[in-house]
């Protein structure tokens, strides 16, 4: 018992000073950048995930096109305006995020005098094309 006694201080303190990932975790909170109902998603019973990036030089601009599909794009870098037919053109600085429509024509630019990167999140049916041309 004399000896517990002795040990007990010791217990105390190594319990104490363990790490705190023993303790319960902290989960952070995501932030929402884009929460949007759209149209025109895949309804097949299985879909294909394709996480994309794409760096546009100043003054650079992406062929005419359409997507089968809704597109999201997280800008990382610069500012990317998309001008979508029938819309104003509409610029997603660093940070932000922004949906594509399924079907729509448009066509995106870097306007700025930097690099412009992006990440894009895209959901289709499996193997269908990211974009088709327009011509």
């Amino acid at each position: 018992m004399h000896l517990l006694v002795r040990l007990a201080p010791a217990v105390v303190a190594f319990t104490l000073s363990l790490p705190a990932a023993a303790q319960e975790p902290v989960v952070p909170r995501p932030n929402v950048l884009v929460r949007q109902i759209l149209e025109g998603m895949p309804k097949g019973d299985k879909q294909e995930v394709s996480i994309l990036t794409a760096t546009l030089k100043p003054g650079a601009m992406t062929v005419h096109h359409t997507h089968r599909f809704p597109v999201g794009v997280y800008v990382v870098e610069g500012a990317f305006t998309l001008e979508v037919e029938g819309s104003a053109p509409i610029t997603v600085k660093a940070g932000e995020a922004m949906t594509e429509p399924a079907k729509a024509k448009m066509i995106g630019y870097n306007r700025t005098a930097t690099d412009t990167k992006v990440v894009i999140f895209y959901v289709a049916d499996p193997g269908t094309p990211f974009l088709d041309a327009i011509h």
